[in-house]
């Protein structure tokens, strides 16, 4: 009896990993924008779903930022990067990452593209996860599945654009709002934000103004904020060396605010690191 027992188990396992275990779609809530007077471009995106920061949001200076998510295609990221670089406008580049894509799961995907000339576009697939939807401003689209309704991308645009500040401050605020709304149905775990300006980012050559990732945290906005002061206040203090070692005092951000919510009083005896090319 213990034999037959133990040959129906064996056989009860086999079968399971026999059949193949389709993934979970990647449900997020995500704002993508520019920020018209100093060109910058961003994605801020959350979700109940581990380091979505590695999947869904996708930025290059001076030509645009896209978000994909849902029944995930990660290949729409790159792909609409490299067709915004060859000079397509965000609605022509959507147009062309849809008809190209034969992988299955199409009518399940999701994605928000804007390119450096302020152009927006979204497509939230028949089949992607309920409820699912897209909402439009001037510089930003927000969207999101396996949401509590429509009311998260709409509170979500109306944050972003009351917020005064730079363009990470206004992301930041509009997913904050995404969240309180009721954001993703299945709860929190990861965050990300990317914030691309030619030449902004920290040491040499880089365009990635603000780069930030909770990958697995129960209060992944908490965590986002404390990153997001901390990029911020290295970035302010890296202007402030370069003005100073260029010899050009008027240009050196004496006092700057974030959104009224921090402010950062720098000075050539500011205690940020001098070793400003290194890591």
């Amino acid at each position: 009896m213990k034999r037959l027992l133990l040959a129906v188990s064996l056989l009860l396992v086999a079968s399971t990993t026999a059949v193949p275990q389709s993934l979970p779609p990647v449900a997020t809530f995500s704002i993508v924008a520019i920020d018209p007077q100093t060109g910058d471009l961003g994605v801020a995106v959350a979700s109940r779903y581990f380091s979505v920061g590695s999947v869904v949001p996708w930025a290059m200076a001076d030509v645009g930022a896209v978000a994909t998510q849902a029944d995930v295609n990660v290949g729409y990221g790159q792909q609409g990067i490299d067709l915004l670089r060859q000079g397509l406008t965000a609605q022509e580049v959507l147009k062309k990452l849809l008809a190209e894509d034969k992988f299955p799961g199409k009518d399940g995907r999701q994605v928000a593209i804007i390119d450096a000339k302020g152009n927006v576009a979204a497509y939230t697939g028949p089949n992607a996860p309920k409820w699912a939807g897209d909402r439009q401003g001037k510089t930003w689209s927000a969207q999101g599945n396996i949401l509590v309704g429509p009311q998260v991308p709409e509170n979500m645009g109306k944050a972003f654009e009351a917020t005064q500040g730079e363009l990470a401050e206004k992301l930041f605020a509009a997913l904050k709002a995404g969240d309180t709304t009721g954001g993703d149905a299945r709860g929190r775990q990861s965050a990300s934000m990317l914030v691309v300006r030619k030449l902004g980012g920290r040491n040499t050559n880089n365009d990635r103004y603000i780069y930030i990732n909770v990958d697995d945290n129960p209060d992944p906005f908490t965590e986002l904020r404390r990153l997001l002061d901390l990029n911020l206040a290295y970035n302010y203090g890296g202007q402030t060396f370069k003005a100073i070692d260029a010899g050009n005092m008027e240009k050196v951000p004496i006092t700057l605010t974030s959104s009224g919510r921090k402010k950062w009083t720098l000075t050539a005896s500011s205690p940020w690191p001098r070793t400003r090319n290194s890591c």
